[in-house]
């Protein structure tokens, strides 16, 4: 074990960032973010961990990742028959491979066979292994050992599927008493330094009750954000009008919709 000033004066090979906050969890049933290099033991260890402690895993494909996540569960990677005819159907024509042809092995098809071989277990039901949530999308979700859900590394495509995964686990989202997470969302024209006060003793009172309370500065916007989020729904919308009084703002349903809108200049054609 290594003593805190030799720590303080070894020569850094690697680093690690550790985000401590519901701040950036947002305060609900998140409860960790990892960030880990794309190294296959590196994934292996975090995949199996995180899998065997929390209900749902979410994470992103990259160059290894999916070989990677099958090692960790003991799984081969399968062509997925369905993905791959959605594939062939959704694909436009590329630019870069005018010869493109399906009918003949090429290093192109190839590749993109990679993104249709999947941690499949050939014990389970292949529909709970993947999910395709758009009709429009070749790319499906691939499930792995019940809760790991792979989606695309692409961040549009990534958010497209990721709201499409509702669906799939709304209703898995409650407590065993049939409680779900509620969050109310307050937007305020003032700084969090002047609620500071009040929001601690805010904080406090209603802990007890389950209840956290959250403010979100939105850097570069005109209104902050403060949250409520617990169980009991009735107890929360008994706070909000409270809430609003003294941080001088309103109730509004989506974080950003009461933002004024851009003012795009427009550019002259001639």
């Amino acid at each position: 074990m290594a003593t805190a000033d030799e720590r303080n004066s070894r020569t850094i090979h690697t680093a690690a960032c550790l985000i401590i906050g519901d701040e950036v969890l947002g305060g609900k049933h998140l409860k960790r973010v990892e960030v880990i290099e794309d190294d296959e033991d590196e994934i292996v260890e975090a995949v199996r961990r995180m899998s065997d402690r929390y209900d749902l895993v979410v994470t992103r494909h990259d160059d290894i990742t999916y070989q990677s996540i099958a090692k960790a569960f003991g799984l081969k990677l399968i062509l997925h028959q369905e993905a791959y005819e959605r594939m062939k159907k959704l694909t436009k024509p590329s630019k870069s491979h005018p010869n493109f042809s399906w009918d003949v092995d090429s290093p192109a098809k190839t590749a993109r066979l990679r993104m249709v071989r999947l941690p499949i277990d050939e014990s389970r039901d292949l529909a709970k292994q993947a999910l395709f949530t758009r009709d429009d999308l070749w790319v499906p979700i691939s499930v792995v050992n019940g809760n790991v859900h792979i989606l695309p590394g692409v961040p549009k495509l990534f958010e497209s599927l990721l709201e499409g995964l509702k669906p799939f686990i709304v209703d898995r989202l409650v407590d065993p008493d049939g409680k779900g997470i509620f969050r109310a969302i307050i937007s305020t024209p003032m700084g969090e330094s002047a609620i500071a006060d009040y929001l601690t003793e805010l904080a406090a009172r209603v802990a007890p009750k389950g209840v956290k309370v959250g403010s979100y500065p939105r850097w570069g916007k005109k209104n902050n954000t403060v949250t409520l989020v617990g169980r009991d729904k009735e107890y929360i919308e008994s706070l909000i009008p409270e809430v609003v009084q003294n941080v001088e703002g309103k109730r509004i349903y989506k974080e950003g919709e009461d933002d004024e809108p851009e003012i795009v200049a427009s550019v002259p054609t001639s």
